[in-house]
């Protein structure tokens, strides 16, 4: 009698702890928001290579707020240009990056997107991101960095940049996923037909 008792009930917490064991698995680990490279190509100009670049991404919650609160945010574009050589490490003529600053500023009611001394005014803060996730006519490559007839690996990616935030904001950053915010290197041939004229 006290068997036939015992086993249902041992039945019952294997079931539960199966389930539970279940629901956590499901639910699976917390992701870091990402971006996500849509296209990226080169177009030349009378100097070199322009970069034209489309991203994909949304701000969390806790980004959005941080923003309208007025902390600005930052986004770095990296781009690199390498070649395989087999006797030695991979050339690299070209690595250069650029960033954009998002900002509120409560008394317009403004949103704004800077780089150096560029400064573009939205309304909306969709607006704003519009502008940052669309990246063009960036010059990348002059003329001379290139050879005729070579072909290299084009590398761009985006990211939400902690280390150019005011300090107080970098420590916090650090220890919170909320503000993991990158893409992977999206990565494409670039074949130098001819020097760009």
């Amino acid at each position: 009698m006290t068997i036939k008792r015992f086993f249902p009930l041992r039945l019952a917490a294997l079931v539960w702890i199966a389930l539970l064991a279940l629901s956590l698995t499901a639910a699976g680990p917390a992701r870091a928001d990402t971006i996500a490279v849509q296209r990226a190509s080169l177009q030349a100009d009378g100097n070199g290579w322009n970069l034209d670049a489309r991203f994909d991404f949304e701000l969390n919650s806790n980004l959005e707020d941080a923003v309208n609160k007025g902390i600005p945010l930052y986004f770095t574009t990296d781009f690199e240009l390498t070649r395989p050589r087999w006797y030695w490490f991979d050339e690299r003529p070209v690595s250069v990056s650029q960033s954009l600053r998002l900002s509120f500023q409560p008394l317009t009611r403004e949103y704004r997107v800077s780089s150096g001394g560029l400064q573009l005014g939205f309304s909306t803060l969709s607006d704003a991101l519009a502008v940052i996730r669309h990246v063009t006519s960036w010059h990348v490559i002059d003329r001379g960095q290139v050879q005729a007839g070579e072909t290299y690996t084009a590398s761009v990616r985006m990211q939400l940049d902690i280390a150019l935030m005011p300090k107080p904001f970098q420590i916090d950053a650090v220890n919170n996923r909320d503000w993991n915010l990158d893409s992977d290197w999206k990565r494409f041939n670039f074949t130098v037909t001819e020097r760009a004229k």
